[in-house]
């Protein structure tokens, strides 16, 4: 859950990094801990890369990106991210950074409904 006393984005997307930026994406910050294959720095346009929000490597081996295993992969997920102090401190910035407006989680999973950006999203929400 955001601890940041700043104001929440007006919107948040989530978006593959392998689709075109567009003017309404705001801020756009990566949040995988690789970078996406193929794809060049320039044409992401990125204000940022924040591997901090990122799931831990085991997590993400375990997920797998199976759809059976969604449910448990936000719900570690969003454990990891409350008990890690680094993700908890990434999180207060960007939420300053971006001081309310839109902000777009960019990731490079091929399922654009359960993947880590989708699962950081719902955290935000929170």
């Amino acid at each position: 859950m955001p601890t940041a006393n700043a104001p929440q984005p007006e919107q948040v997307f989530c978006k593959r990094a392998y689709d075109d930026p567009a003017d309404n994406d705001g801020y756009r910050v990566l949040v995988d801990r690789m970078w996406p294959r193929g794809v060049s720095k320039d044409a992401l346009q990125l204000d940022d890369w924040q591997k901090a929000l990122a799931p831990s490597t085991e997590l993400r081996q375990w997920f797998g990106h199976d759809p059976q295993r969604w449910a448990g992969f936000y719900q570690k997920f969003h454990k990891e991210l409350e008990q890690n102090a680094e993700a908890v401190e990434a999180i207060d910035n960007l939420l300053k950074v971006c001081n309310g407006r839109t902000l777009t989680l960019i990731y490079a999973a091929r399922d654009e409904q359960h993947n880590n950006a989708v699962a950081l999203k719902r955290y935000l929400d929170t």
